[in-house]
């Protein structure tokens, strides 16, 4: 690979990690085409980036990115590829999903706002990771629970009053 190769390829890494704060580095190592091609298909109807990188590379992107990337250099070693994903535990999903199939990939480390994880170990946790909307629709849900229990009980309390009302109406004097 040329030098302007290995540049332009930094450069492009370094946009991908600048705009993302969702990294999952794995190993994808040793997969046939058609389990490899799986994967990637998978990655796309998810939305999630699967790019392999040399481990060179891709530390000096981590580098000039701006972020504190330093405690996922140890795991660039042997064959790496990266899972840059807009939510955090989409590709932990998939990967858990893809390994009902086959033993990869592995995950090597993930980087989830600005928090580190080494290890593939820490993917149950990484699945445990709710989204920003998935927080949104709880928090919603939470808010929303004392007003449905306070209209119920109206709504009830009224439908009791008027039938006392009417029973009242209804008796001779």
């Amino acid at each position: 690979m040329r030098k302007e190769d290995k540049n332009q390829m930094i450069d492009t890494l370094t946009g991908e990690l600048k705009a993302s704060n969702y990294l999952y580095i794995t190993d994808i190592s040793n997969m046939n085409v058609a389990t490899s091609n799986r994967l990637r298909r998978l990655c796309f109807k998810r939305d999630v980036k699967l790019i392999v990188v040399k481990n060179s590379l891709l530390q000096k992107a981590m580098e000039q990115s701006g972020k504190d990337f330093s405690p996922l250099y140890d795991v660039l070693k042997g064959h790496t590829s990266i899972m840059i994903a807009s939510q955090g535990n989409v590709p932990a999903k998939l990967i858990k999903e893809f390994r009902k199939s086959s033993d990869k990939p592995l995950l090597k480390g993930a980087f989830v706002e600005e928090m580190t994880f080494i290890g593939d170990h820490e993917l149950d946790f990484l699945l445990a990771i709710k989204s920003k909307n998935e927080l949104i629709a709880d928090i919603m849900l939470a808010l929303m629970t004392p007003a449905r229990n306070v209209i119920s009980a109206l709504q009830s309390s009224g439908q009791t009053l008027s039938g006392v009302l009417k029973t009242l109406s209804e008796r001779p004097e």
